[in-house]
């Protein structure tokens, strides 16, 4: 088997390229990634020889027309799996343009391709096929003090981010209601874990911390969210798109609501316990001018996933924060090495006037 992993260089793509050909070591990985600034191949990098000789990567943009069925042609794939995606509510809000075009539009461009050469003359598909796209529960907007998202809540996005992700959600369920498309999509709730690009919560916060920077909290730090471990959300990747119903949505949750400021303040405990450093404490907190939109609550329903396909979440959260917590500490070359110039504009633009 043979399947196209977009995203392949980012975070949770990454993480699921390992998961998966170790997994599987008779299966063939093609990585596409446009290495932006989020996309790292330096990520890949602890690939085993034997993976290595299963993975081929391909530089491309998912809204290249041109590229992607030509990559299609070059590479007779069984599945799609569509991690690439524009992801940061934050520069989303900067700059929408780009994440309609990439989420939106680079989804059709992957979805037609496809089309292209499944679809059989006969108006059926080719056996065994399957496009399955990786979506995020912020599509449902948010809750109040009580309830969780499931497969039937409506879509009420609230950032241009996830705007553009729910519109791509829409066009994959119209390639398959139209066309009859093998398709699936899966919803999870924030991730946590290795290569993790410093822009979102918890490898900012690692970095300022260690570097004696103010960490800057949104409003009242008081947002809840949903958080997973990466490595149980490539396996529920795996099982959907081994065994997910055609068709059908699955959410993806780790039963673990937490406020951001306990994650901070716990994060903050771990560094100092592990690095021996006594500046590394709540005294490096800076709250800062609540983010435009920003959803108050995330909380995820993950029966379905696990009553259908027998999937349960295997990383309690104390035990996965400080499994991540120590990768960051061990990779603080990759860190430096990530954080680009582009990067640190972005940054300054972002909290500097907050």
């Amino acid at each position: 088997m043979k399947i196209l992993v977009t995203g392949a260089a980012g975070f949770i793509g990454s993480n699921f390229v390992y998961y998966y050909l170790s997994r599987y070591p008779e299966r063939t990985i093609i990585g596409l990634d446009n290495l932006s600034y989020a996309g790292n191949l330096e990520n890949l990098s602890l690939l085993s020889p034997d993976q290595k000789a299963r993975f081929v990567f391909e530089k491309a943009d998912i809204t290249d027309t041109v590229q992607i069925k030509k990559i299609l042609s070059k590479y007779p794939v069984d599945g799609i799996i569509n991690f690439a995606a524009e992801t940061h509510v934050d520069r989303s809000i900067h700059d929408p343009q780009v994440f309609l075009k990439t989420n939106i539009l680079g989804t059709h461009v992957l979805l037609d391709a496809a089309k292209t050469i499944w679809h059989t003359k006969e108006g059926g598909w080719e056996d065994g096929k399957k496009f399955l796209q990786v979506s995020t529960d912020e599509v449902y907007g948010t809750l109040g003090p009580s309830g969780y998202f499931t497969e039937t809540t409506p879509l009420d996005p609230h950032s241009p981010y996830s705007a553009s992700k729910a519109s791509a959600d829409l066009v994959v369920k119209a390639y398959h209601d139209t066309y009859g498309m093998p398709v699936n999509i899966t919803r999870c709730s924030n991730n946590y874990g290795p290569w993790q690009f410093p822009e979102k919560l918890i490898p900012l916060l690692i970095q300022n911390a260690l570097l004696h920077r103010e960490i800057p909290v949104y409003g009242d730090g008081k947002q809840i969210r949903d958080w997973l471990y990466v490595g149980d959300h490539c396996r529920a990747i795996d099982l959907v798109y081994e065994s997910g119903k055609t068709g059908e949505t699955y959410n993806i949750g780790g039963n673990n609501e937490r406020e951001n400021i306990v994650i901070i303040k716990k994060i903050l405990v771990l560094l100092q316990d592990m690095t021996g450093d006594p500046h590394i404490n709540d005294n490096l907190i800076s709250y800062v001018k609540d983010r435009l939109g920003h959803d108050r609550r995330y909380a995820i329903d993950a029966s379905k996933i696990k009553r259908d396909l027998h999937w349960e979440h295997k990383v309690p959260f104390d035990e996965g924060i400080e499994r991540t917590v120590r990768w960051y500490l061990d990779h603080r070359e990759w860190m430096a090495n990530v954080i680009s110039g582009e990067y640190t504009k972005f940054y300054e633009k972002n909290y500097e006037d907050r």
